[in-house]
């Protein structure tokens, strides 16, 4: 039975992500294409709703972003969203032009409750704008549904052919009851039936990897992250002692982590595979030393962590797949999915590595969001504390250390950031920040401890609220909990004695130090 699927057709709008991510919480799967896809590849999906995001363009003029009209007499539903919206509208003769006053953030809008998109609504709903141009007057054969003072079509339909548009952003969090709005569109016009689901699919992952692998053998870095760990996992469930997992220990890591992943892959712990721990600190703080610039940090770390796994490929020999934990933002960020620039490469979605003896690569996760990959986890029986792990950078706590590295000021770092991420902890789930951790400035400072003169390192704190990773606000925690976390650094950290508070957005700061 082929898997019902909502299509975002991408017109080059920041919010493409998000807006697969409110379908899929609406228990629809959903995936994201360019507005240039071939419409024969989008036709044989068979979607049952397809999505227009916004973008930067006015649809009124000759170069930009449009998509050919025979999508219109498919008989398939289609919402378009901000840009979306206007090119429909232009399209099907409506007339689209620079609006007299633009409209940017919340604003209060005029919803007709009896449209199925706007059913079980509030007259009066606040809306996330965001646009230059309006939609002056709509096409032919179209109802307006909202309204604004400033924007005289904020929603419109054409419901005997499943058409419908809205000017502002109901994917957003600003956008009161949007993803009741998208669950609307899906449900009460799409006719869908809510049947992606995160155990059932679990369940289909396990049961294709083992028709996919067969008696084949499966080679994969495990980093100890959420999304290694999950793929990990699912194939460790598919194909027990088929799969080798290799972890390296860049000497790196947070406190604790290595013994935390050996715990659960390695010997005696959850699951029936050929594990591997190699333990490379050595290698890297050989490699590492006298090296301050970040860039080339990074580059020596990526380069002998290749050198590691390669030797421990060469020990295992031949196997049939290499896996990977590639998952859908990798994807889409890749230019592979979406229209939205490209922005960064990742190394699990470019060139096949070459130092590993593999056929094929197998991708598990590709399909998911961060969220998705997380109760997937669950689903699998992983620990919370694996599961729910912040980010972490491939190149550890080398960059969350200013200057050189050294073993002695890891173990600073390492000690200092558990009891940070311990104290934020303490807090109530909806209080915690996205991301949290301490780093080690280059900073010398004059302090006193036991009526003795100090010179000694200060380390920062960091704590961000994000949804994107793209951008960050600064998480503004209980001043309660950031100086029991302070006094207690400076008491059983050795060589620190001053604690800082990074207040810094990204951006201009990035969310790392380096």
């Amino acid at each position: 039975m082929q898997q019902e699927t909502v299509i975002v057709l991408d017109f080059g709008g920041q919010y493409n992500q998000l807006i697969a991510r409110r379908v899929r919480e609406c228990n629809v799967y959903c995936e994201i294409y360019s507005y240039r896809t071939d419409l024969a590849k989008i036709k044989a999906k068979n979607p049952k709703g397809i999505i227009f995001t916004g973008g930067p363009n006015s649809a009124y003029l000759p170069d930009s972003p449009t998509i050919d009209p025979e999508i219109y007499t498919w008989g398939v539903p289609i919402l378009g969203i901000c840009y979306g919206s206007q090119l429909m509208m232009h399209m099907l003769g409506g007339h689209v032009t620079k609006a007299p006053e633009r409209e940017y953030g919340k604003t209060l809008v005029d919803l007709d409750t009896s449209s199925p998109l706007f059913d079980g609504l509030p007259a009066q709903n606040v809306c996330w704008m965001s646009h230059n141009d309006y939609i002056e007057t709509a096409a032919p054969g179209f109802q307006i549904v909202a309204h604004t003072p400033n924007c005289p079509v904020a929603a419109a339909q054409a419901s005997d052919r499943g058409l419908y548009c809205v000017q502002f952003h109901p994917e957003v969090m600003h956008t009161e009851n949007g993803t009741q709005i998208l669950h609307n569109f899906v449900y009460k016009v799409c006719g869908c039936a809510g049947t992606w689901k995160m155990d059932s699919f679990v369940e289909h992952s396990v049961q294709a990897l083992r028709e996919k692998i067969g008696d084949g053998k499966v080679l994969c870095a495990l980093s100890g992250g959420v999304d290694s760990s999950v793929c990990a996992a699912m194939l460790a469930k598919a194909i027990g002692k088929q799969l080798t997992c290799v972890f390296v220990d860049h000497g790196l890591l947070r406190k604790h982590e290595r013994e935390q992943v050996c715990e659960v892959f390695g010997e005696g712990g959850q699951f029936d595979i050929n594990f591997v721990c190699v333990d490379a600190r050595d290698r890297f703080y050989t490699k590492l030393a006298g090296e301050t610039a970040p860039e080339r940090k990074r580059k020596i770390i990526g380069e002998e962590f290749i050198r590691v796994f390669e030797d421990e490929a060469k020990k295992i020999g031949a196997v049939d797949f290499l896996a990977q934990g590639t998952i859908y933002p990798d994807v889409v960020e890749s230019g592979l999915g979406g229209e939205s620039a490209t922005i960064k490469s990742h190394h699990n979605v470019g060139g096949l590595p070459d130092y590993v003896d593999f056929k094929e690569i197998v991708e598990p996760l590709r399909d998911l969001f961060k969220d998705e990959v997380r109760q997937a986890g669950r689903e699998l029986g992983l620990p919370e504390y694996l599961v729910a792990r912040q980010p972490f950078p491939g190149p550890g706590l080398a960059i969350r250390i200013i200057g050189d590295v050294t073993p002695e000021k890891v173990a600073i770092v390492q000690d200092a950031d558990a009891i940070w991420r311990e104290e934020v902890d303490k807090l109530p789930m909806e209080q915690r920040p996205s991301q949290y951790f301490a780093a080690l400035t280059n900073m010398r400072s004059v302090g006193v401890m036991g009526d003795e003169r100090t010179y000694d390192y200060a380390i920062a704190l960091r704590a961000v609220t994000t949804t994107d990773f793209m951008t960050a606000e600064v998480t503004l925690l209980p001043t309660e909990t950031i100086t029991t976390a302070a006094n207690r650094i400076v008491n059983e950290v050795k060589n620190i004695n001053r604690v800082l508070f990074d207040y810094t957005t990204k951006p201009p700061a990035t969310i790392e130090f380096e």
